[in-house]
């Protein structure tokens, strides 16, 4: 019979939530500060301790771990509506099954004695030496592939904006910028940040209809833009001749003159 050594437990669960949690925040496209990824994941390893229990079953088990997906997604995420938190709940209860269903498989195919499954917990007997390098190596690749993906992405073209809003059309050339990684809180929309000058100055003291604040960080200051959902959005990527309609939403700031976007955007 396997022994259940409560510090390894913990400490395994912690490291799945976190990477969890970063799978979650790709998924949806939401802004996680580390901190709060760390705290929740330490917050969520404590569910682990269900193990512990005789079995509860596959009833309670499925409602405790919805419970447990919103919880730990709003201790992350924060609380921006019912709708981002539920998206963000079910992005992250769908990681865990797909673990869950990855270790299964493992244990079906190499049986061992040193991992236990219960009641959706998963313990694996190892060093924590063993269990920090695996997961250094997997965040390792996981960091290489997405460098390739984003420089493949980016490229040097050529890009036209054509934003159409309120029976208006506005045109500005495109920057393709992988740091651009603006999006709204509420909806997970990506962020095209434009010059606010082409768009007429928002005075943030009274919003127009359909605009809003959102937080906003630069390498050089903090703060807030205003951001709405236009009409229609068209990157032109004139080097490849092609014209893309875009889900996005546009923030004004700055004074380039231009529209950055992340490429990912045309994928």
């Amino acid at each position: 019979m396997i022994t259940i050594y409560i510090d390894v437990l913990l400490v395994l669960n912690i490291y799945v939530n976190y990477f969890l949690l970063c799978m979650t925040a790709r998924l949806t496209h939401s802004p996680l500060k580390t901190f709060r990824c760390a705290a929740a994941a330490v917050y969520g390893s404590l569910f682990s301790l269900l193990i512990l229990l005789p079995p509860l079953g596959t009833l309670l088990n499925t409602v405790i771990k919805l419970l447990s997906a919103v919880s730990i997604t709003a201790a992350a995420f924060g609380f921006y509506g019912w709708y981002r938190l539920m998206m963000n709940s079910a992005a992250f209860f769908v990681s865990n099954l797909m673990l869950a269903g990855a270790v299964y498989a493992l244990d079906a195919h190499f049986p061992s004695d040193m991992m236990l499954v219960e009641n959706s917990s998963v313990y694996i007997d190892f060093s924590l030496a063993a269990l920090v390098v695996s997961t250094a190596a997997v965040y390792a690749a996981v960091r290489i592939m997405r460098t390739i993906a984003d420089k493949a992405a980016d490229g040097c073209g050529l890009y036209s904006i054509t934003v159409r809003w309120n029976d208006r059309i506005f045109m500005l050339n495109g920057i393709a910028d992988t740091g651009n990684t603006l999006v709204d809180l509420f909806t997970g929309v990506p962020v095209i940040v434009c010059d606010d000058s082409v768009f007429g100055k928002v005075d943030i003291s009274a919003l127009p209809k359909g605009v809003r604040l959102i937080p906003c960080s630069t390498i050089s200051k903090n703060g807030v833009i205003p951001v709405f959902r236009p009409d229609e959005i068209i990157i032109d990527d004139i080097s490849k001749g092609r014209k893309v309609p875009v889900n996005a939403m546009i923030g004004l700031a700055g004074s380039s003159g231009k529209a950055i976007f992340n490429p990912r955007l045309l994928s």
